[in-house]
């Protein structure tokens, strides 16, 4: 009898699932950061922050981080950053001190629409309320300045926020987000499932539905004007829509002025550019608002720089307004027509239903306003005839030297004006200022983010003697790091604007605008950066142009005119038409 030999078959193994890699909150901070395509961070390390920058320690290979001298720099540079790169800028900041820190920076982003993500540390959760060492209410301090803020208190919470901020920063009307992180969440062991980028926030509409009958009104609106002029803000650029704006304007024959945040959204030697509305703009387009028959804004927001007296403002014309933001279309003129949407997508609607046109006459009329103001007020500032340098000849040479091409950061004060008059540019994103806030101070960290930003392009900061000295720290940066940024200083050795309404309103009353300030040649040289001062014409263009021809960052400070003032201007309390081209039309 044969045994039969019985083989036991057992199941092959089946995959066990792997686990979940465990990642520690501020891992999972910077995994989120290269999820989202980020390169470069700004910040200031601190105890409350301590634990993701102890995780940042094993992705420097993968993430660059810029410590700057202080956290408003940090931000500012992020501001630039963004501005010039389309990306959005990521700022780091402890706590209490950290945070306030970027209070500034933030109110500046919020008002000029520029994408942030500012990550905070905060104190243990278990001692929220308490009064812990560099405790702040970070959260209630930035809510007014934020399109967005969230306290974290626990690590599981951090990938989802995080791709909520930057979802929320960078998609319709941009703008900062700030992110407390509690350092118990930045410590804490999190099973890290991976990042998912946010596209949909229930509660949250970036982009207003596009109202097709409303484009047929604005057509119908734009086809009948005699007189129609286009003003258009950074929108035009936050949208993208540089080509169809060019579009829009050629095929309707508009005239067209920039605000001084959509300046540079088309070349400023484009034939259909008027120039720059607002206090310190042309001539022409201030004056002639108020002759236009059609109003067309597209991207901006009415500011009371731009307007004057908003009972005098364009009153005869109606008006069509194009914005992504609905809160901004009738907050400050009421719109007849109100374009909702994102103007990347109704300006090539628009641009379908209106006739192709040239509007001769009505260009003529910009033209014999330019001309006026060439005689009296350009052409003597560009080209002086006493020995008194001005601000605006240097910018002249600058301009002869660049060829327009450089990015140019300005500060607040009449450097910016006279450079937001007189700069030329080739390019979109080149010129970054702070516009809706007017903040001293801003030019020189930003001047380093636009370096990180676009690098391909040589950065120019424009800087008076005043802001210069309020940032001017981030000189440590620049040694540390060794961007390239050309910083030009235009030193009239006062806080020049304000003194300029004590000459024209206060009857020439001086309170506190004269600054003295240090030798900025001899500071530079201090952080390892060459630098010149001149005063004399004869030297100036061989200044400005070793100043540029230098590799890597230099300094030229220029001594112009103490009491020259920038003109035109449209005084306080008047209307644009009553812009006034010098202090002997002022009543």
């Amino acid at each position: 009898m044969s045994m039969e030999k019985t083989i036991e078959k057992t199941a092959p193994a089946q995959p066990q699932p792997e686990a979940p890699k465990t990642h520690s909150g501020g891992q999972v901070v910077l995994e989120a950061f290269l999820a989202e395509g980020v390169s470069t961070i700004f910040g200031y390390p601190g105890g409350a922050i301590m634990p993701i920058y102890d995780s940042l320690y094993d992705y420097n290979d993968k993430l660059k981080h810029i410590l700057v001298r202080h956290e408003q720099g940090a931000i500012h540079a992020a501001q630039g950053y963004a501005r010039v790169s389309g990306k959005t800028g990521v700022v780091f900041a402890t706590s209490g001190p950290g945070a306030t820190n970027l209070v500034t920076g933030l109110a500046d982003a919020m008002i000029d629409s520029t994408p942030l993500v500012c990550i905070t540390g905060q104190v243990f959760a278990h001692l929220l309320g308490t009064d812990a060492f560099q405790e702040t209410d970070v959260i209630n301090i930035t809510m007014p300045v934020t399109k967005w803020n969230y306290q974290v208190t626990d690590a599981d919470e951090i990938a989802t926020v995080l791709a909520k901020a930057f979802y929320i920063a960078g998609s319709g009307r941009p703008g900062p987000v700030l992110i407390d992180i509690t350092k118990n969440a930045q410590l804490q062991k999190t099973a890290f499932q991976g990042y998912e980028k946010c596209s949909f926030i229930r509660s949250y509409r970036p982009k207003p539905v596009i109202r097709q009958e409303y484009i047929a009104e604005a057509a119908k609106l734009i086809n009948a004007a005699e007189r129609p002029f286009v003003v258009f803000g950074q929108g035009v650029i936050l949208g993208k829509a540089e080509e169809e704006f060019k579009a829009f304007i050629e095929k309707a024959g508009i005239p067209s002025a920039w605000t001084i945040m959509g300046m540079s959204a088309i070349p400023t030697d484009h034939p259909l550019g008027v120039g720059m509305v607002g206090m310190h703009g042309n001539y022409g387009p201030n004056k002639l608002t108020n002759e236009c028959d059609v109003l067309i804004a597209i991207g901006m927001r009415f500011d009371d720089r731009v307007t004057g007296r908003l009972d005098m403002y364009a009153k005869q014309a109606k008006v069509i307004h194009l914005d992504i933001d609905p809160a901004e279309i009738d907050k400050n003129v009421k719109a007849d027509v109100p374009v909702w949407g994102d103007c990347k997508e109704t300006l090539p609607l628009l641009t379908g239903l209106v006739e192709k046109k040239t509007h001769a006459a009505w260009h003529r009329k910009f033209t014999d306003c330019q001309k006026r103001e060439e005689e009296k007020v350009i052409y003597p500032e560009l080209n002086p005839t006493d020995e008194v340098l001005t601000m605006g000849e240097v910018i002249r040479i600058l301009n002869e030297l660049t060829k327009g091409e450089a990015i140019i950061v300005t500060d607040v004060g009449q450097h910016q004006m006279v450079a937001c008059r007189y700069a030329q540019y080739v390019y979109s994103k080149s010129n970054v200022t702070s516009g809706g806030l007017g903040t001293m101070g801003y030019a020189l960290p930003a001047a380093i983010g636009t370096a990180y930003g676009d690098p391909s392009r040589t950065t120019v900061a424009i800087i008076g003697d005043g802001g210069f000295q309020m940032t001017i720290q981030e000189l440590g940066t620049i040694m540390q790091f060794k961007p390239n940024v050309k910083i030009l200083i235009l030193n009239n050795s006062f806080l020049g604007m304000v003194r300029q309404w004590q000459q024209l309103f206060h009857e020439k009353r001086y309170s506190f605008v004269d600054i003295q300030s240090p030798d900025f040649v001899q500071v530079a040289k201090g952080y390892g950066i060459p630098g010149n001062s001149v005063s004399k014409r004869e030297a100036l263009t061989e200044a400005l142009t070793t100043m540029l021809n230098h590799d890597g960052s230099y300094l030229l400070e220029v001594m112009v005119g103490k009491e020259n003032n920038v003109f035109p201007m449209v005084p306080q309390g008047k209307s644009v038409s009553e812009i006034v081209l010098g202090r002997d039309e002022m009543a």
